[in-house]
């Protein structure tokens, strides 16, 4: 049984006893047994763990988890402590400055975001060593859809962040009108500079909130 420790527990009371998730959890133990997998097992669920339900603000989503030792430890887009910073995570940082005028730290670890209300999804929560995509299409998807969908039907309004097609392809999940959606390019390398860099993604969410994100980073 999965314990995250917060509101998530009720809200997704029996998801883990479905067929889908059992099926999911077979082929993740046969994985982490035989191969490098990540993040962690331990931190598979960080991102609900740091941002109870109740306290989300915006939701920003990723593919899936970074795919070299190290990196991955639960938050899209985010790396521990002490790790390069990804060029996606380096194009979201020029962005941010560009927008808010808040000078990023010297690393790319994203908790001070999450801890302030800003869930960061991947929409697969695993991935073996140097294959991204390789947890693709084993059940991970039908979960954070429903994660999404739980979120979507919150009364008190938040902002989905999408960037890029993956994310973009969620936006069917969100139909609540109390909600905003903001998209854009992905951030990475290869596309950043059609149509990710101008967003303003971090100012909008704060227009629109009447609880602001602390964009800041610790």
């Amino acid at each position: 049984m999965v314990h995250i420790g917060n509101d998530w527990d009720d809200i997704l009371r029996g998801e883990f006893e479905k067929r889908y998730y059992q099926e999911l959890r077979q082929f993740l133990i046969s994985e982490y047994r035989s191969r490098p997998i990540y993040p962690d097992m331990y931190d598979i669920f960080n991102a609900l763990k740091m941002t109870p339900y109740h306290s989300v603000k915006a939701v920003i989503l990723g593919q899936d988890p970074y795919h070299q030792p190290g990196e991955a430890h639960g938050l899209c887009f985010s790396v521990k402590k002490g790790i390069r910073i990804p060029p996606s995570l380096r194009n979201i940082y020029k962005e941010l400055y560009n927008d808010t005028g808040i000078v990023p730290p010297d690393h790319g670890c994203l908790e001070s975001w999450a801890k302030n209300g800003v869930l960061l999804l991947n929409a697969v929560l695993t991935v073996r060593q140097g294959q991204p995509n390789s947890h693709k299409g084993k059940g991970w998807e039908i979960f954070t859809d429903t994660v999404i969908s739980h979120l979507n039907r919150r009364e008190q309004p938040m902002v989905f962040i999408l960037w890029g097609n993956n994310a973009r392809a969620k936006k069917q999940l969100i139909t609540n009108p109390s909600h905003l959606i903001i998209e854009g390019m992905h951030p990475s390398p290869f596309s950043a500079d059609r149509g990710f860099f101008g967003g303003r993604y971090f100012s909008r969410t704060n227009e629109f909130l009447k609880d602001p994100v602390d964009w800041k980073i610790e």
